[in-house]
């Protein structure tokens, strides 16, 4: 995203008590920083009706900080030989079979509306679908934070203002737009929604699919799809491609000379442990065996999350995509997979 930061953390909201200002945020009162940050959406458009309302009695929540600071993406035990979280771990943690299930039985549920949005949009509707049961699982957990009160912690804070001031201007630009405040809850890092969008995403890329005037990607199953669709094809998913495939890698496979040279300039650990890009062609003549269905002029890198010694995948440009939405590996394997599996 143009953002790291979908997180559906669906603690309940917690009371700030006791609250220590961290050693890292800015030496001014909650309240003066507030209407620092009223200045500021004053000046984008924001009127004071709805700043009054939004930011009147707020206080920090020392539970958001909490979380932001105790914030670590993990995937499980580690792989020694890797010096990673092993991939099938947090696969299985993750992708159970309640989670299968309740994504097929939500595919059966909305099929034909997520196949017209497939058409339209051009994204897999088990990928739509996948989000939505990783995000909130369809819609059962969307988290019950105060999202503005969050997002004032976090930007007060400091550690990453810019971040979340402007999630914040944006929240209440959509207050100030007529969403109604009971909406606008979510998990303690600023995300709502059946999709768990950040507010800047919202105001970008939210859709009206049923045309009522309201982009409800709370309540609404039709906004909610069109919604993730636009998100995948704003971030450039290529139709007719999968995300990836596994794949038969020989042990025969030179591993130093498919390194990849190139350093993202996002999220570089992630992407750093990708091979260098080759088309399919060139992976089979390496001896590399794509087991799913992917054309031989597709580019694709070799990913080998635990290691050369257990299965490896040919991974798309698609799979750069579902990256962002999350910037993790681990997050992106799991989306794919849990696809695949909603789409038997």
């Amino acid at each position: 995203m143009k953002n790291p930061f979908l997180l559906a953390a669906a603690t309940l909201l917690l009371p700030s008590i006791a609250f220590t200002v961290p050693a890292q945020a800015q030496a001014v009162p909650f309240s003066t920083y507030l209407d620092e940050v009223a200045e500021k959406a004053r000046a984008e458009g924001v009127s004071d009706a709805t700043i009054n309302a939004v930011f009147a009695g707020m206080t920090p929540n020392n539970r958001v900080i909490e979380l932001d600071q105790g914030n670590v993406s993990s995937g499980g035990n580690v792989n020694p030989d890797t010096g990673f979280a092993w991939m099938n771990s947090y696969i299985d943690r993750h992708n159970t079979q309640s989670r299968i299930d309740g994504g097929r039985r939500t595919m059966s549920r909305v099929g034909s509306l997520v196949n017209r949005v497939e058409q339209e949009y051009g994204v897999p509707a088990e990928i739509i679908i996948a989000i939505w049961g990783h995000e909130t699982a369809y819609g059962a957990v969307k988290g019950g934070f105060d999202l503005p009160r969050s997002l004032a912690t976090l930007a007060w804070e400091g550690r990453r203002r810019e971040l979340f001031e402007r999630e914040l201007i944006d929240v209440l630009k959509i207050a100030d737009s007529g969403v109604p405040r009971d909406n606008l809850v979510g998990s303690w890092a600023g995300a709502f929604g059946n999709p768990q969008f950040l507010p800047s995403v919202y105001l970008r890329l939210a859709v009206d699919g049923d045309g009522d005037g309201d982009r409800d990607i709370w309540n609404s199953d039709v906004d909610t799809l069109h919604s993730i669709a636009n998100y995948f094809r704003d971030a450039g998913w290529r139709s007719g491609q999968p995300w990836g495939v596994r794949a038969y890698v020989p042990n025969s496979v030179d591993r130093d000379a498919i390194v990849n040279d190139v350093v993202s300039p996002t999220c570089p650990q992630v992407h750093g442990r990708h091979s260098k890009w080759m088309t399919v062609r060139e992976w089979r003549e390496m001896g590399v065996e794509p087991r799913g269905n992917i054309g031989d002029d597709v580019m694709a890198t070799l990913f080998e999350p635990d290691g050369p010694a257990y299965p490896g995948y040919l991974l798309t440009q698609n799979y750069r995509v579902i990256l962002e939405y999350n910037c993790s590996n681990y997050y992106a394997m799991s989306v794919g997979l849990l696809a695949d599996e909603i789409a038997q």
